[in-house]
């Protein structure tokens, strides 16, 4: 093969692997015997954000607090709560922000449209600077 193939091989590889994340942090002594017990943690766990990562669920990620808290959604799952006593038992302790996707109330208003708001005042900004820099030249 040559120098040009591998090259071209090794990228295809990382990229593959860069966009393709099928690892997730659950581990094997997590895992509950009733199959559809676990696919109800599985997806709580996709739908809650790891509060030390940020922008990973807690069932990507391997912090400790992450770990605890699909511990904790197992073992709630186990007393027989639903998804929404679940749901609300951690909004209720850690605020709407643990939700991947918060819901669109008063409070969380700010989480829904602050980024919106920060890219208008960007380009506001850009169109200002480039109209001074224009007047300038």
């Amino acid at each position: 093969m040559t120098l040009k193939k591998i090259f071209i091989l090794s990228i295809t590889f990382f990229l593959f692997q860069f966009f393709v994340n099928t690892n997730y942090a659950v581990e094997p002594s997590e895992i509950l015997k009733d199959e559809k017990q676990e696919e109800r943690a599985r997806n709580i766990s996709k739908n809650i954000r790891c509060m030390i990562c940020q922008n990973q669920s807690i069932d990507e990620s391997n912090a400790e607090l992450a770990k605890d808290l699909r511990i904790l959604i197992r073992e709630k799952i186990i007393e027989g709560k639903n998804n929404k006593e679940i749901y609300k038992f951690l909004t209720d302790r850690y605020g709407d922000f643990i939700l991947l996707k918060p819901p669109l109330k008063f409070n969380t208003l700010l989480l829904w449209f602050l980024p919106f708001i920060f890219f208008i005042i960007g380009i506001i900004v850009l169109f200002n600077h480039n109209k001074k820099s224009k007047q300038k030249g």
